[in-house]
């Protein structure tokens, strides 16, 4: 065991390469930031590291739990003048790369949201999506938000943002109008189309890797009901589901948005009876028109045969979370995806046959319709890449958890559970790969929003940040992070790796 510099007893350090902490520098930042400073073995240091993906857990040298955008500013200082690398957190869905002997900016206390009636929303950087939800139902209004209220807003939308009305209005990175950017010189600055038109087209679509945005405001859309739910059919009629939907999505009006979603669920007690031991096929709609011709544009789904189940109805847009059903609670799993030109049902039948119920890990597979507004850009013109791909394949699989990360004594349990765990990833990204590759044909690249694991670490991620966008967006962006970012400070981002010859490792 080891000391802090509080006098508290902790696991031997996670980077032995990282430098020591400046105690008189450590002192004047817990007097500085409003939020709490934690160290390893401190009260509260692994509550605030933890987050929602578990496959891999942050092991920093300091966490700051900012409460305003001034913590932030503190914390960039004080990381940048003790050489520490920075990874922020809000909710950690999208947990990439976990910082080693870094410095951890946990945002979850900076929540404030504001709707005007005129339909402008600006949040905090730990604000979630349910929250704008929320405060735009009054006004009739909706946020470009994901399937999943727990979703933090930030991230998302850096990230582009394909949601549940992602075919009639777009990314929700086109409909910002503003980012308050703390960027690796410490600066706190308001970025926007015209201020820094460059800067502000990177940050939309191209990812965390160019600062740490404290604040977004951006446009919310007249929406306020939708027709929507799933249909669920049985594994017997997957092949005929497969076809159908195929076809149907080359039919749909740009009003109605869709993803069809494959899943072996295990035969668990705690599942329902209707899901338990179960392979699936769920089609999921959101359709901003009236449920009249809802009706009519599903027609040809149910024609596939008796469903499962079948909820579609007309809800009010705060009941949107009900059509996807997302897992609520912090779980550990990886996963990759690859955005298509086109799919034939061929293709589609091999993914289903390699990820379903004979596979050796379980599988959650997601097909997302794309096209329509997504395709045409928004008024920001953000960098978000193969805005052309018609479908986005996601794979993802559940993992046992983390590997233990030195809190134990017993030097030979924790190598074996590492062990344990790097073979069990292993296992599952072959497996992911394997699946994707029955899709090559039509691969455009990937989502950053959808790569769920910690990539940071993979001997390819070069290769899956160049993925992200095509090879000019990516130039631009590694040029922009070498002028904003010499230091590579923000450096735990698959979409804004740097070029090596910008920016050292």
């Amino acid at each position: 065991m080891e000391i802090n510099d509080r006098g508290r007893a902790f696991a031997p350090a996670f980077d032995p390469a990282a430098p020591a902490l400046d105690p008189a520098a450590l002192a004047q930042l817990t007097a500085q930031v409003r939020g709490p400073v934690l160290l390893p073995g401190d009260d509260g240091y692994d509550a605030e590291r933890a987050g929602f993906q578990l496959a891999r857990r942050h092991r920093p040298a300091v966490i700051v739990g900012a409460r305003c955008a001034e913590d932030v500013v503190a914390a960039v200082r004080f990381a940048r003048d003790q050489g520490l690398p920075v990874a922020v957190q809000a909710t950690g869905h999208g947990l990439s790369a976990a910082t080693d002997g870094g410095l951890l900016i946990s945002t979850r206390r900076m929540a404030g949201v504001r709707v005007d009636a005129a339909g402008t929303a600006r949040v905090e950087a730990g604000v979630v999506w349910g929250q704008v939800v929320e405060a735009a139902a009054p006004h009739g209004l909706a946020p470009l938000n994901g399937s999943s209220p727990g979703v933090g807003v930030i991230s998302y939308t850096l990230g582009g943002g394909v949601g549940v009305l992602a075919r009639t209005y777009g990314f929700a990175a086109d409909l910002v109008r503003s980012v308050d950017l703390v960027t690796a010189d410490a600066r706190l600055r308001q970025v926007t189309a015209d201020t820094d038109p460059e800067l502000f087209r990177a940050l939309l679509g191209g990812g965390h890797g160019l600062g740490v945005v404290t604040a977004m405001e951006f446009g919310l859309v007249p929406v306020a009901r939708l027709y929507g739910g799933q249909l669920v059919f049985g594994g017997e009629q997957l092949d005929a589901a497969l076809a159908a939907y195929l076809r149907w999505t080359e039919t749909v009006p740009d009003e109605l948005t869709s993803s069809l979603a494959l899943i072996a669920y295990p035969d668990l007690p705690q599942l329902p009876e209707l899901l338990r031991g179960r392979y699936l096929v769920q089609i999921r709609i959101a359709y901003t028109g009236s449920a009249e011709e809802g009706e009519r544009l599903v027609a040809p789904l149910r024609e596939v045969g008796p469903r499962v189940s079948d909820d579609l109805r007309e809800m009010p847009y705060a009941e949107s979370h009900t059509i996807h059903r997302d897992p609520t609670d912090p779980h550990a799993y990886d996963g990759d995806n690859a955005l298509l030109s086109g799919l034939d049902a061929a293709a589609l039948r091999r993914v289903a046959a390699l990820t379903g119920p004979a596979a050796p890990d379980m599988c959650v597979v997601q097909l997302n319709h794309l096209g329509g507004a997504l395709a045409a850009g928004g008024t920001a013109s953000g960098t978000v890449g193969h805005r052309d791909a018609r479908y986005a394949l996601r794979v993802l699989s559940p993992l046992a958890g983390a590997a233990e990360d030195g809190s134990g004594s017993d030097a030979a349990a924790l190598a074996a559970d590492r062990a344990r765990h790097a073979a069990a990833l292993a296992a599952v990204r072959a497996l992911h790969a394997e699946a994707l590759a029955a899709v090559a044909p039509w691969r455009l690249g990937r989502s950053v929003n959808f790569l769920f694991g910690p990539h940071g670490d993979r001997p390819d991620a070069a290769e899956v940040a160049r993925s992200v966008h095509d090879t000019a967006a990516h130039h631009r962006l590694t040029g922009l992070k070498a002028r904003h970012d010499p230091a590579n400070l923000f450096r735990f981002h698959p979409a804004a790796t740097p070029a090596p010859a910008a920016v050292p490792a």
